[in-house]
């Protein structure tokens, strides 16, 4: 389940499907997620959160393998699309990392401005490598676009599991905090951010990481 509840000039995106993993109906609940927050006129910030153990797993494999991911020939498109629409987006934006964010999960938090995990459970993890499938373009871009160099190598070619500590030395996470605060360190940060919404974020945004616009949401 997808849910997108206001906190003042702050919108808390939350996702509460066990794993949330990315299918066909979880990422068309995203999009419309973002299409209702993206029509809010003034300061606004968005700040996304899992539950329980996890903040994503990334791609619902078990879906990809079966004949229903047939009948979304777009899907990796609109994964894509979905990183491209958190990285490029006109609001300051929040991961608040309440548990694992793997693979496409890591990735998806990571497109984040701000990304604060937390500290007693929970990994940040690209485990492609031992999962023998390849990064897409739009994946990687997403990850050049907001990891250090050296930091993402490391990831991608071990596959190593990195919790908060390791997160916030590494460059991944910007804060860490218990348990029952990484919400409140997210939307903290967001609402402090919420007068910079407009396009003139989304144009330096855009500034920044011109292939990886180019690459998520076309030229």
């Amino acid at each position: 389940m997808i849910e997108l509840k206001a906190d003042g000039d702050v919108r808390i995106l939350h996702m509460t499907n066990d794993e949330n993993r990315f299918n066909a109906t979880s990422i068309a609940d995203l999009h419309a997620a973002l299409d209702e927050f993206d029509a809010i006129d003034g300061p606004r910030a968005l700040v996304t959160v899992g539950e329980g153990k996890f903040f994503s797993n990334g791609l619902d494999l078990d879906w990809l393998g079966s004949p229903a991911a047939a009948e979304a020939p777009n899907f990796m498109a609109d994964v894509h699309r979905l990183f491209g629409r958190i990285l490029f987006n006109q609001a300051p934006t929040a991961a608040a990392i309440n548990g694992h964010a793997f693979a496409g999960g890591a990735m998806f938090a990571a497109a984040h401005d701000f990304r604060v995990m937390r500290e007693d459970r929970g990994y940040f993890c690209i485990p492609e490598v031992d999962l023998d499938m390849p990064l897409t373009p739009g994946m990687t871009a997403t990850l050049q676009s907001r990891m250090p160099a050296g930091t993402l190598h490391e990831a991608v070619v071990t596959g190593k599991r990195w919790g908060a500590v390791e997160m916030r030395e590494k460059g991944i996470a910007e804060a860490t905090a218990p348990e029952a605060g990484v919400l409140g360190v997210a939307v903290e940060w967001a609402r402090a951010q919420t007068h910079h919404a407009g396009e003139t974020l989304a144009i330096m945004k855009r500034g920044l990481y011109p292939t990886a616009h180019d690459v998520l949401l076309g030229a």
